[in-house]
Formats: C-alpha cells, sequence, structure tokens
C-alpha cells in the first residue's frame, strides 16, 4: 500500500485479521508499530503458550522462523504465516540436525536438551526444549547421574551449568550475534557510571558467565558490592539480576528502582518505556539490534493478512518428535 499512512495501514490489518480470523504474535524485539498491532507481545515461551491457547484459525508470528515453526508444531490444525520468509536467527544456524546427530553419538546416555532457538528438525532430535525463562528448571528436572547436552548457546548453557552446579553438562559452542557482543567490560563500564541503577541482563549475554561468578546469580555476595580475587570491596553497585526477556519485562514493573540499564536487543524498550513511564530504561549497548526481528514490517504484516503468506509448515514426522521435547517443557514450566 504505497503513500498509504500508519494509521490506516493499522486499520487495514485490523479489518484483515477480523477476516481471516487471524491472531498476531510479536517478539518483544520486534518494531514498535509491529508491537502496535499484536495481540500478544511476549518472549518465546509466552507466545508459545499463547499459540498453543489460542482459538484463532490463522496466527501471524512476528517474530523469527523457528519461533513460527515451534508455532506450527504445537498448533497442527491452525495456518501458521510469517512475513518475511528471511527472518532467520544467526544462533539456530549454529548448529545443523547431522552435527547434533554425530554429537549425540558421542555421548549415547545423554538427555539432550535444546533452547527454543534451534530449527524444527533439531528439537525432533532433542528430549527437551527450553527458553531462557525456564532452562535452569529444565535441567534440573533431569536426575543427576545422567549426561547432559545443552545446545546451542554456550553462553545460556555456561549460566545454567552454574546456576544448577551440574558437572555433567556438555554445552555446544554456539552463540547470538547481538548477545554475544554484550561483554563483561562493558556491563562493568555501565555499572561504574550508573550506580543507582539496576541491571536487567539476559542469560545469552556474552557477559554472562563471568558476571554470575562476580554477583552470585544476582545476589551478590551479601554487601552490595563485587569483591575482587583478594576479597577487596571494588565498590561497584551489584544490583543485577539474570532474566528472559519476559522476566525483565515483570521485573521491570516491580522494582523500586527509576533507571535500569537493559543488557538484550534494544527492541524490548518500547514496551518496558510504554508500561512503565515514569522509569528510565537505558540499552547496554545501542548497537543490540537483530537485523532479522528488524525485517518484519508493518507493511509485511499487512501483505502477509492480505496475501496469506508466507506459511510455514513442518513435515508432520518432524512435527510429532519436536512436539514431544516442547510439550515436555511446558509441562515442567
Amino acid at each position: 500500500m504505497d503513500g498509504v499512512g500508519i494509521d490506516q495501514l493499522k486499520q487495514e490489518i485490523a479489518r484483515l485479521k477480523r477476516e481471516r480470523d487471524a491472531v498476531i504474535l510479536a517478539h518483544n524485539y520486534q518494531l514498535p508499530e509491529v508491537q502496535d498491532v499484536a495481540d500478544f507481545i511476549g518472549d518465546s515461551l509466552a507466545l508459545s503458550q499463547k499459540a498453543a491457547s489460542t482459538d484463532a484459525r490463522v496466527i501471524v508470528f512476528c517474530g523469527v522462523h523457528f519461533m513460527a515453526e515451534t508455532a506450527s508444531i504445537i498448533c497442527p490444525d491452525k495456518r501458521v504465516l510469517i512475513p518475511d520468509l528471511e527472518a532467520g536467527c544467526s544462533l539456530a544456524s549454529t548448529i545443523t540436525v547431522e552435527q547434533l546427530r554425530a554429537w549425540k553419538n558421542e555421548h549415547p546416555d545423554a538427555v539432550t536438551v535444546c533452547y527454543i532457538n534451534t530449527s524444527a528438525d533439531v528439537k525432533a532430535e532433542c528430549d527437551y526444549c527450553c527458553t531462557s525463562s525456564n532452562a535452569v528448571k529444565v535441567v534440573k528436572s533431569i536426575p543427576e547421574d545422567r549426561p547432559v547436552l545443552f545446545l546451542p548457546d554456550m553462553f545460556l548453557g555456561a549460566y545454567v551449568a552454574e546456576v544448577t552446579k551440574r558437572k555433567n553438562i556438555y554445552i555446544w559452542p554456539g552463540e547470538c550475534h547481538v548477545h554475544a557482543g554484550i561483554r563483561p567490560s562493558l556491563v562493568l563500564e555501565m555499572l561504574k557510571t550508573y550506580r543507582d541503577a539496576e541491571f536487567l541482563i539476559h542469560p545469552e549475554c556474552g557477559c554472562t558467565t563471568s558476571m554470575v561468578y562476580y554477583f552470585g546469580n544476582g545476589n551478590g555476595n551479601g554487601n552490595g558490592c563485587v569483591v575482587n580475587g583478594n576479597g577487596h570491596d571494588n565498590g561497584i553497585s551489584c544490583n543485577v539480576k539474570f532474566l528472559s526477556t519476559e522476566g525483565m519485562m515483570r521485573y521491570a514493573k516491580q522494582s523500586s528502582a527509576k533507571r535500569l540499564i537493559v543488557a538484550t536487543e534494544v527492541g524490548i524498550l518500547y514496551r518496558m518505556k510504554k508500561e512503565n513511564p515514569d522509569k528510565e530504561f537505558i540499552p547496554i549497548s545501542s548497537d543490540a539490534v537483530c537485523k532479522y526481528m528488524k525485517l518484519i514490517t508493518l507493511e509485511k504484516v499487512y501483505r502477509s493478512l492480505r496475501d496469506m503468506v508466507y506459511e510455514v509448515k513442518v513435515p508432520e514426522d518432524v512435527a510429532v518428535k519436536a512436539r514431544r521435547a516442547i510439550e515436555r517443557m511446558l509441562a515442567i514450566t
């Protein structure tokens, strides 16, 4: 709709939603105008749950491809659309199903746990799926004598290993290109600059393992500061929480802090500011932008509903196996 204003485009999307009996799901990292037309906004877990419970015949998934695949797996009777087929995921692409099968052959007794940021065929090879909000719960549910293969995010895997103190967890060396760039030095610099702020850090970040070591999983050492290797107070505040994106949203509402530093993709700041207008939210880095999430625009959402494109359908043999891993995750949450 060339030359059409945003307001008219939103009206057309609302009209088409009614006609198609459609629901729009948008991830927290989506563009503000896309979030504005969504029926539900959330992280991967929340959106998976919404997909599972919706009565709508059509799901327009404003996220990346593996999320639309997950919706298709959970809702085989629904028509799942993604507005741009190029909306991929740098983390999901770090492991193929062939690589996973070879890894499993090296550890035949292991339980395999895949982060939701994986393709459907990879999920189909796994025992459990998880998200950043429930990865610790999922791994804790596995008997301690069973080895665990955790994939594909090495930072989330290291975080889970540190929190659970599990020694028999093997971690795939994958990373998200956005979160990997959030390094310990950047966090420590911001901690010194914003001493009165609370810090919300996503477990996928490249700083997570060392920050957990410093802060004891967000609880500090009991005196409100980081202690260096010699046991000396270096005077840096440790108001740090390690949270999924949806966990960040919940915490931002309940926190008494007026200033919060957010270490994840910058798209979440729009919703944070909208829901907490009396608080200041500062990105850990203005460069923390996922180019894949930003591929979906309002115009593409309109076209998706108008032309019913692009459908994401997971083959039934793959979907059955992947559904088992996802349902196990949802049962634990």
